[in-house]
């Protein structure tokens, strides 16, 4: 069942990458007490994800943190070395926004957000969707219809609705 508004986000472990390699990063205390902003997307490297999702959080990375954003984080099904590289290469780490590798999936799984395109690769990849949170409960929920689409779920549109 996919997540909706007025749910709490469940407790999850992520990856990043640390100093000395792979760490774990629970979710649970990153949302509590805390305003944060979640996007996921179906992967690195691919086309809509990086060159029209995380760039519209990068460009509107100030906007949010005016209105009181305490962090960004961008998930996806991939490992932290990946993620790491990822974030580097757009940008998007220098700008202020985290990159959590959901290597399992089982966090895209718990809030229902998986989906399969075996063609191509795809296996337990993450719909794309941006939603903003406080204190773990969802408030603001956008899901794109389309995996190539990123309109409903851009940083721009997510701005506005905070």
């Amino acid at each position: 069942m996919t997540i909706s508004t007025g749910a709490w986000l469940p407790d999850a472990t992520l990856l990043t990458m640390g100093a000395n390699g792979p760490e774990q990063v629970a979710l649970g205390p990153k949302l509590q007490g805390r305003k944060v902003v979640i996007f996921g997307l179906p992967g690195a490297y691919t086309g809509t994800c990086t060159t029209a999702h995380v760039p519209s959080f990068i460009r509107n990375k100030a906007k949010f943190d005016a209105k009181g954003v305490d962090e960004i984080i961008c998930v996806s099904v991939n490992d932290p070395f990946v993620m790491k590289a990822w974030g580097e290469s757009t940008g998007a780490t220098a700008a202020g926004i985290t990159f959590l590798g959901d290597a399992d999936a089982s966090f895209t799984k718990a809030i229902g957000m998986d989906f399969d395109v075996p063609a191509i690769g795809f296996h337990s990849r993450s719909k794309r969707y941006a939603l903003y949170a406080e204190d773990g409960v969802v408030k603001v929920l956008n899901l794109e219809e389309s995996p190539g689409a990123c309109e409903i779920s851009a940083g721009e549109t997510l701005l506005s609705q905070i």
